[in-house]
């Protein structure tokens, strides 16, 4: 099985549509009575985030009978869903409201999140911005790209190698444990410039198009990073778990950093971990 350019526009088009019908019509108009907590008062959910989940699954069955569906509020409500990630002919995994906070907030920086998976290994990847209404796409071995209103397409390339004292860093450090949360902390400042959006959607397309040099995650549920890790490997760059293993959309722990090479990974792990001076 394959997965071509042709599909990813098409995922494109369908994202498109139900951010229109189910997303934008909600935003800035969400009741407190429309939001309830999952495992925080971060974590969040909204009825704008069931109905476009419910919207994207069933347009992804029409789309591709048979492919399993990996939603992530189907999984908040029933976890045994991802226990068939690795192993599934065609998987899709699904962020109906990437960055619902910022959504319930007001703020203009929330995306949809797609992404397949064959036997397990990540293929194609779409991430949809519902304001601005264009898609981020990428298809394993055929690079990534923007996809935009009128069909117009922009490739997109990670920025160029810097020193560590340029690298301009979108890094949230709330997930890690202690004392490697400290640690962290204590070296943001060896950094260019170190930011955090709250939404995984619109930091992976902002490292994908160039605009940044750097992501750093702890938490990895394959909603928020199966999608984003594809689109900016094929933008031409370069990531791996805080161990230097590779990641794959199953695992959940590990950590994960992107940079724009090797080298510029190794050296910002080295930067971000090494002890802090008192």
């Amino acid at each position: 099985m394959k997965l071509s350019s042709k599909d990813a526009v098409t995922i494109a088009g369908m994202l498109a549509d139900v951010a229109q019908r189910e997303v934008m019509p909600r935003f800035r108009k969400v009741r407190e009575l429309e939001v309830r907590e999952k495992t925080s008062s971060f974590d969040v959910v909204t009825d704008a985030d069931l109905a476009a989940e419910r919207a994207i699954s069933e347009s992804l069955s029409r789309l591709f009978p048979g492919a399993a569906i990996i939603g992530e509020e189907k999984a908040a409500r029933d976890a045994t869903v991802l226990e068939g990630l690795a192993s599934a002919e065609l998987a899709f995994i699904v962020d109906p409201i990437d960055g619902t906070k910022n959504f319930v907030s007001g703020l203009p920086l929330f995306g949809i999140m797609v992404a397949a998976t064959i036997r397990g290994e990540i293929a194609l990847a779409a991430i949809h911005d519902p304001v601005c209404g264009d898609t981020a796409l990428a298809v394993r071995g055929e690079g990534a790209w923007l996809e935009g209103d009128g069909h117009t397409r922009i490739e997109l390339r990670v920025a160029p190698a810097v020193p560590v004292s340029e690298m301009n860093a979108i890094i949230g450090t709330n997930f890690l444990p202690e004392p490697l949360r400290t640690t962290v902390n204590g070296n943001l400042s060896r950094l260019g410039m170190s930011s955090w959006l709250r939404c995984a959607a619109h930091e992976y397309r902002m490292v994908a198009a160039g605009h940044c040099h750097l992501l750093f995650y702890n938490k990895l549920m394959p909603w928020d990073h199966a999608a984003g890790w594809l689109l900016h490997r094929e933008a031409g760059g370069y990531s791996a778990h805080f161990d230097g293993s590779a990641y794959r959309p199953d695992h959940l722990t590990g950590g994960l950093i992107c940079a724009p090479d090797k080298d510029s990974w190794e050296q910002a792990r080295q930067t971000l971990f090494q002890p802090c001076e008192i």
